[in-house]
């Protein structure tokens, strides 16, 4: 049993799917104070801050503490949560017809190790419907998520081609997750 410190229903679902068994429950951290020029080190200092404030809240005694946040960044953009549906769509179409990669990094700590990882999963999309983008932000889809992008949803059928593990895509990487476990 681990603390999933996260809201995230799609990180809930990558656990329930590997058969890892989970409580969620989560403090916020203020991500919008980070100031980084490169996803990956925006990522590590997102996590890193959700990492120090869970640890303080619940520490990792009780039950191992797992953290994560990802990141998304395409023509040298790092993009981030949508604000708004005009921010959405901005983000959408820098993606559309480029090289996108999505960097998740988790934090897990138990009384015995623990563990930090970056990882990176990076997709080539093909030009997106301008009308199924519309349909896409209508949906309210793309709200909470990292450069408004569900790559097991509204991106599946852009995809050209993908390197790198799904479950990093989404959120956490399981399957490093749970080599340790």
């Amino acid at each position: 049993m681990l603390r999933l410190a996260s809201s995230s229903q799609t990180r809930a679902k990558l656990l329930r799917d590997a058969g890892i068994v989970f409580i969620q429950e989560s403090v916020d951290f203020d991500e919008e104070s980070i100031i980084a020029t490169s996803p990956k080190n925006f990522v590590y200092q997102a996590t890193l801050g959700k990492f120090e404030a869970n640890v303080r809240a619940f520490g990792y005694k009780e039950y191992p503490l797992l953290v994560a946040d990802t990141v998304v960044a395409s023509c040298g953009q790092i993009l981030r949560k949508a604000k708004c549906i005009d921010d959405a769509r901005n983000i959408l179409l820098t993606q559309s017809g480029s090289v996108t990669s999505i960097i998740t990094c988790m934090i897990y700590q138990s009384q015995k190790m623990k563990i930090i990882d970056i990882s990176t999963t990076k997709y080539i999309f093909d030009e997106f419907d301008l009308d199924d983008v519309e349909s896409y932000l209508q949906s309210g889809e793309w709200r909470g998520k990292a450069g408004a992008c569900m790559v097991e949803g509204f991106c599946k059928k852009y995809i050209k081609s993908v390197e790198g593990s799904q479950s990093t895509a989404m959120g956490l990487h399981t399957e490093i997750l749970q080599r340790f476990l």
